[in-house]
């Protein structure tokens, strides 16, 4: 089995070599898991919930280090890394103090002397994880999961194995027992096969549409529960009645957060024509920002994750131009220059059937899509296999929770402002991006038993 490699990728410095597990290793921490899980289904909510606390404690005692883990083994900027650590310790709080209300018991009226639903974990889960928020993609799976009364089992991407080892510490100096939550160093294909293990009850994973399928399929063969938080081609519709300076500025922020590197990144910037020159103008600027250094605070845009992945942003790009979209800003890479680093890019005239609309462009490539009415500009932002977020800016806030709630084909709509994630509501999406919830109580319900209890007197 090769080392798995972590690079620096504002440097293309390698980190450091990881030498993935045995398979008796995973088998060791497989049967753990299933020991802890056990003994852990026996605590009270107040006791999980007094140890979740304490990991909060901890990530925000080690804010500092925890983040630079990050920056460099992904590149995030590292304002935006202490934010996750933050966002991380928030979602513990929020768990630690509802759990015991939301999966509470509901007595069910009936002819029966008690009847009752209540909340059973139902074993270890295993969870396959992406790079870009390699923090919060787990601590927003694994927390609720630990909460109800679960194990958690965590396959990381590979070029943040630094990170997995890090939040596996963070648990251990928590005080949670020992093999409730592991690190698995194993490639995909190992994770695939572990799901028909029988100890693994429960798979939750966030990534690209293909590796759903794939997982989709082995957990369907073994009837494991899955939830999948795929990709997105999120879009953001500009109505000609918006404030168009606030919305340029909110659609390059939620462009450009992560660099461009997350699922619910507006991708598609859908704009009704009369407006559409303003609004070009107030865009282009806002998307006018320095790549640099992540490490220092000033820096609004790091690197991407990875060469590959740049390279593949910059063959979109080069595609939807070929096709008959226009370069209004960025689209070059200095070959000279080190490290993953991608310009911010504006790519207008796209179009249905050009790669920039179709296509989910992970990085700071911004498609502007005319359109010549508010109907026709909903249309287009439905016409995507894709439908994890969406939003639409309008002065007619009525009218904007109209289109918000019943016409955008997304899990997560919002009205003049960019799409997001809080433990407090739910996280998924449809159609290519996934089905079931992370986070809220939903996301809490996803891996338990939801049991009937009839007792006749």
């Amino acid at each position: 089995m090769k080392n798995f490699q972590s690079k620096n990728p504002a440097t293309g410095a390698e980190i450091n070599s990881y030498e993935p597990h045995s398979s008796n290793e995973v088998r060791k921490r497989v049967a753990l898991a299933d020991k802890a899980q056990k003994e852990w289904a026996g605590q009270t909510f107040e006791r999980r919930g007094g140890i979740i606390t304490s990991v909060a404690a901890e990530l925000r005692r080690d804010k500092e280090e925890l983040a630079r883990v990050m920056v460099i083994e992904m590149g995030k900027p590292v304002t935006q890394a202490r934010a996750e650590i933050e966002k991380c310790a928030a979602t513990c709080d929020y768990y630690a103090a509802e759990t015991p209300k939301l999966l509470a018991s509901e007595n069910i009226s009936s002819d029966a002397a008690k009847s009752f639903i209540c909340f059973q974990p139902i074993g270890v889960i295993l969870g396959i994880m992406p790079w870009n928020f390699p923090f919060f993609q787990v601590f927003r799976a694994a927390v609720p999961a630990l909460m109800a009364g679960n194990a958690f089992l965590l396959k990381h991407a590979s070029n943040v194995t630094g990170c997995s080892l890090a939040i596996e510490e963070v648990f251990r100096r928590g005080g949670l027992p020992v093999g409730l939550f592991s690190a698995l160093l194993i490639d995909g294909q190992r994770a695939r096969r572990l799901i028909a293990n029988p100890v693994i009850r429960g798979v939750t994973l966030t990534g690209s549409t293909s590796a759903g399928r794939a997982v989709a399929s082995a957990a369907g063969r073994a009837i494991k529960k899955t939830v999948l938080e795929l990709g997105g081609s999120d879009a953001s519709v500009v109505l000609a009645d918006a404030d168009l300076e606030m919305a340029a500025q909110i659609c390059a922020k939620a462009r450009l957060i992560n660099s461009g590197q997350s699922c619910i990144a507006a991708k598609r910037f859908i704009v009704e024509r009369p407006v559409l020159d303003e609004f070009m103008q107030h865009f282009l600027k806002a998307m006018s920002k320095k790549m640099g250094d992540p490490l220092d605070d000033l820096t609004e845009i790091g690197p991407l994750a990875r060469l590959d992945l740049r390279e593949e942003l910059h063959g979109q790009v080069q595609r939807s131009v070929v096709a008959g979209a226009r370069l209004v800003l960025g689209g070059q890479i200095d070959d000279a220059a080190p490290g993953a680093f991608y310009p911010p890019t504006i790519l207008a005239g796209v179009k249905p059937g050009i790669a920039a609309f179709d296509e989910e462009t992970f990085g700071p490539a911004a498609a502007v899509i005319e359109a010549k009415d508010a109907e026709e500009a909903v249309e287009l932002a439905n016409r995507s296999s894709y439908g994890l977020g969406a939003s639409v800016f309008t002065r007619d806030l009525a009218r904007g929770e109209r289109i918000a709630a019943t016409q955008l084909q997304a899990g997560c709509c919002f009205v003049n402002d960019f799409v997001r994630s809080d433990p407090r509501f739910p996280f998924g999406g449809v159609k290519d991006s996934g089905y079931g919830r992370e986070l809220s109580y939903f996301g809490l319900r996803e891996f338990v038993n939801v049991k009937t209890v009839w007792v006749k007197g």
